[in-house]
């Protein structure tokens, strides 16, 4: 070799070691692990032919016409335990992955958190298989480098880089609230739900899941530590056992800030504390006014109850209140909700007492005078069938049908009576 081409390979060299930036080495190290997640799902559709003849003596005719799906995910086990988003996977007849080497594999579901938006995939093939690692979210700075990889409009293997632009963000949409966000400016589109949000460390911070449409860079992410919590439940249970905490908020109103010497715009008040609750044993008392949950900001009780709700069973929350001028600091453990309080809270709450018909529904057995069921006209005998679409046929259903409707402002009911059914939305 010459001396001019040893001198033009090694400046070479010299200049792809300069180039190696950390964005490019997450990206070697993490890729392996994001899979691109296809979906089938099966979609009737009812349409009525050109002629009036055929309708009148054949009926309106049904299509099933197979639709497509796509979405991003990130292996964390060797095994082949995939994190995605619930909405990717939602009502899919058929799951599989595209793995970064090219191959394609089924997958099964192994849970969903609709909640979270959280969903656990488990690859049908032979491991192990390349992983990513979940780090930590408690500890991100804003401003700090971040890095998503997924497979936007299709398009696998994108790598788009940011920072993160700020935490514990709120948003709404359809009526339903999702909060503790990371919000990031690194470019997040249809197709990277489900995709690593990663640090410069190549850790695993939030997984991709939303973005606001008619905005440019606004991207959010689900925090690692939420993450962490959700898949754990939905890895050993199949499903997110609701935490209960035994706290009741009211919203802090003007009269309310000036008795409690609360000069700040946010907040909530607690209400209620229940007899042996988890909140009662972490000295939570009437008055006190909720400030922060871990270290995120509590903007009202609804943002309280939210974020509650991101919580799962056994998992410290330290939350901090204000209570008779000082600022205060608990940690409360929530369990598994009694199903033994299920009757108490719905004889609060609706005012009736229920009783089981095997195969038939939740039977009303004494209606309290006065009560919301009462105004709308509920009597003995009526049967419910349904709390917010989830069938009450047995008394286990109707116990988990309540305890996942508890943290709702109303239920919907299905009554039956005698022959006719009819839908009721009771404030709860």
């Amino acid at each position: 070799m010459t001396h001019a081409l040893a001198l033009a390979l090694s400046l070479v060299t010299g200049d792809l070691a300069s180039r190696r930036s950390p964005v490019v080495q997450v990206v070697d190290q993490v890729s392996p692990a994001v899979v691109y997640v296809g979906t089938v799902q099966v979609v009737e559709r009812t349409f009525r032919s050109r002629s009036l003849f055929d309708d009148l003596f054949y009926g309106p005719s049904e299509e099933r016409r197979a639709v497509e799906g796509l979405g991003s995910g990130v292996i964390v086990d060797a095994s082949g335990i995939v994190i995605t988003n619930d909405h990717v996977i939602r009502g899919a007849s058929e799951v599989h992955v595209v793995l970064a080497d090219g191959r394609q594999l089924d997958a099964e579901v192994i849970g969903a958190d609709a909640d979270a938006d959280l969903a656990v995939l488990r690859i049908q093939g032979r491991g192990p298989f390349p992983t990513a690692r979940l780090g930590t979210s408690s500890d991100l700075m804003i401003g700090e480098t971040v890095v998503a990889i997924g497979s936007p409009l299709g398009l696998k293997k994108t790598v788009t880089a940011g920072v993160v632009s700020a935490l514990g963000r709120t948003i709404r949409n359809e009526g339903r609230t999702f909060n503790d966000f990371i919000q990031t400016d690194a470019s997040i589109n249809p197709g990277n739900s489900g995709g690593p949000l990663l640090n410069i460390d190549g850790e695993i911070i939030g997984i991709n899941t939303a973005i606001i449409a008619s905005a440019q860079n606004i991207g959010f992410a689900i925090p690692a530590d939420k993450v962490r919590r959700i898949v754990t439940e939905l890895t050993q249970f199949g499903k997110v056992r609701p935490a209960w905490v035994g706290l009741d908020v009211q919203p802090l109103t003007p009269e309310l800030r000036q008795q409690l010497g609360w000069d700040r715009t946010y907040g909530a008040v607690v209400g209620n504390v229940e007899a042996g609750s988890p909140a009662e044993k972490a000295g939570f008392q009437r008055g006190d006014i909720v400030m922060q949950v871990g270290t995120t900001q509590v903007e009202d009780a609804d943002d309280f109850t939210s974020r509650v709700r991101g919580f799962t069973a056994r998992s410290p929350i330290r939350v901090q209140v204000f209570r008779s001028g000082v600022p205060v600091e608990a940690t409360v453990v929530p369990i598994e909700f009694p199903p033994e309080l299920v009757d108490s809270t719905v004889w609060e709450r609706l005012g009736v007492r229920l009783k089981p018909m095997p195969g038939v529904g939740m039977v009303v057995g004494t209606v309290r005078a006065g009560s919301v069921s009462a105004q709308v006209g509920l009597r003995a005998g009526d049967v419910i069938r349904k709390i917010n679409n989830r069938a009450t046929l047995s008394l286990p259903e109707y116990r988990e049908a309540v305890i996942q409707a508890r943290a709702a402002r109303s239920v919907l009911l299905l009554v039956v009576r005698g022959q006719r059914g009819y839908h009721l939305t009771l404030p709860f």
